[in-house]
């Protein structure tokens, strides 16, 4: 197999009568999401859609995404999952920035879509899934419309695949690239050493615009397995999905791990078919991982990532040993070890290698790196240097190759499993005309690892509330973003270079702990 659609072709002719995908009651065999997919990307190219133009999608998960994003992995075409959660502000920022020619997107935002029709200049097709939206064709008819047959047009194993957006550091929105290649290897080695078999059912519930969940998905697509996909999150439907389904795999973040724990419904839902939880986004508290072990046995797995690299480290279930020596204990709070295909090590200022203890960035090496940022060469070039992913984590490997991911160069808090970057909750929060100054940190949450605390200055004679501050950041950034607390103070720590003192900052809501991140 060369490309990603190799890989839907290859299903259907081996596991043709095998469960693809099962969604809300519906249920989609190898042969029947292939056929499927090939009427989509005909119907595209019988529009005029070219190779490596750009098909965004605008909803929830849904089996209409999982097509869009088959429909381009075979005949050529880019995907661009957006971020549902993002304002309409940045949703156009983003979409600027891909310049995509189809948007497909749910009923539900609508306002949203009208808004990008008239922002974006080459979107010339529009498709609607869910409901009939003035303006826009109706989903299903449009891929009826399309031929059956396999397309003749077949995407080429360096074509770009996917553009997978993140929040950025900068003022400029960032899209990570991926081509085929790389994200056929990622999923063969993450297939490989998550112990995925051809057998396996796996549910997905993270967002597909969340790179996690789409190398979670082909990771058991690669071997022909069955898909149990959630429009979203929620503790009694996935609960009901196990035990139907005979769910064997699952890809959740440490706080829906907790409320699965938590809900009242777990006594009486037959979980034995589980046999691996994959978790993500920050290592699981130790009495979180006691009460997933009894619940569930020993099967949780840990990966370490993020948007511009499929997988750097992974922490298997036999690793996890809560009850263990004193050196199993420790490695609970790291990432793991490299993944099959990954090198991983940790670099000193001027490049030269850290010795194990020493803190330092971690870098990583593999084929499962993006290709570059969208658009953006510079931000490329600093990032992929030298062949490395700069990940400006920062962090320590211990004399067995174990990460310890300790803090975080970009300031990034991770709040239930997704990215916030700090600048931009102080960009907005600064444009509040009372704000002086403003410096946003990640503080410790029981239930969503980190929680948003803004420190502000105010100037000089101004007077406003945490509740108003809050409230503002609500029409300039996604609901998820908003600071959850506000401390006023009379000024920020500053380092000799002017630099505002974060460290000292986050430093007394993180003490007794060994590290500074969730």
């Amino acid at each position: 197999m060369d490309t990603l659609g190799d890989l839907i072709r290859r299903n259907a002719t081996l596991f043709a009568r095998r469960t693809a995908l099962v969604f809300e009651g519906r249920r989609f065999t190898h042969a029947e999401y292939a056929a499927r997919v090939w009427r989509l990307a005909n119907a595209f190219l019988a529009r005029g859609l070219k190779q490596q133009e750009r098909i965004a999608v605008l909803a929830k998960n849904c089996s209409e995404a999982l097509e869009a994003f088959g429909a381009a992995e075979v005949a050529g075409f880019i995907t661009v999952n957006l971020n549902y959660r993002l304002s309409e502000r940045e949703l156009i920022e983003v979409c600027r920035d891909c310049a995509p020619a189809v948007l497909i997107f749910a009923a539900e935002y609508g306002e949203i879509a009208a808004a990008l029709t008239r922002a974006l200049p080459d979107l010339r097709i529009l498709l609607s899934v869910d409901a009939a939206v003035p303006g826009a064709e109706e989903y299903e008819s449009f891929l009826a419309r399309g031929a059956p047959e396999e397309p003749a047009t077949r995407a080429k194993a360096d074509d770009l695949a996917y553009i997978i957006y993140t929040s950025g550091t900068t003022g400029r929105p960032k899209g990570a690239t991926y081509d085929h290649a790389g994200f056929l290897e990622a999923a063969r080695n993450h297939s490989h050493s998550g112990g995925a078999r051809p057998d396996d059912v796996m549910l997905i519930v993270m967002p597909l615009f969340h790179v996690g969940a789409k190398i979670e998905q082909l990771t058991y697509a690669f071997l022909g397995g069955t898909i149990v996909m959630h429009r979203t999150f929620d503790v009694a439907a996935v609960l009901r999905s196990i035990a139907a389904e005979r769910v064997t795999s699952a890809h959740l973040a440490p706080i829906m791990v907790q409320r699965i724990l938590d809900a009242p419904q777990l006594r009486d839902t037959d979980t034995s078919s589980l046999r691996n939880i994959d978790y993500a986004s920050a290592p699981m508290p130790v009495p979180l991982m006691r009460r997933a072990l009894a619940a569930f046995g020993p099967i949780l797995t840990q990966v370490y990532g993020m948007t511009e690299c499929l997988g750097g480290t992974i922490l298997h279930p036999f690793q996890h040993r809560p009850d263990g020596d004193a050196e199993d204990v420790r490695r609970l709070s790291s990432a793991g070890q490299a993944f099959l295909g990954c090198e991983v090590k940790t670099v000193r200022p001027d490049g030269s290698l850290c010795e194990p203890g020493e803190i330092g960035e971690i870098l990583i090496r593999s084929r499962g790196i993006m290709r570059g940022y969208w658009n953006n060469h510079a931000a490329t070039i600093e990032t992929l240097r030298g062949g490395w992913m700069h990940t400006q984590d920062l962090g320590y490997l211990d004399r067995d190759a174990f990460l310890f991911v300790v803090d975080r160069k970009r300031d990034m808090i991770i709040s239930g499993g997704e990215n916030i970057y700090s600048w931009e909750v102080e960009e907005a929060l600064r444009t509040h005309s009372a704000v002086a100054e403003a410096a946003v940190i990640a503080v410790p949450d029981p239930q969503w690892g980190e929680a948003v605390k803004a420190c502000i200055v105010l100037a000089a004679g101004a007077r406003a509330s945490a509740e108003e501050l809050i409230d503002h950041c609500r029409h300039t950034l996604a609901s998820y973003k908003k600071p959850r607390s506000i401390d006023f103070l009379e000024s920020l720590p500053r380092l000799g270079n002017g630099k505002i003192d974060k460290k000292a900052l986050r430093a007394p809501y993180w003490a007794g702990r060994d590290r500074q991140v969730a």
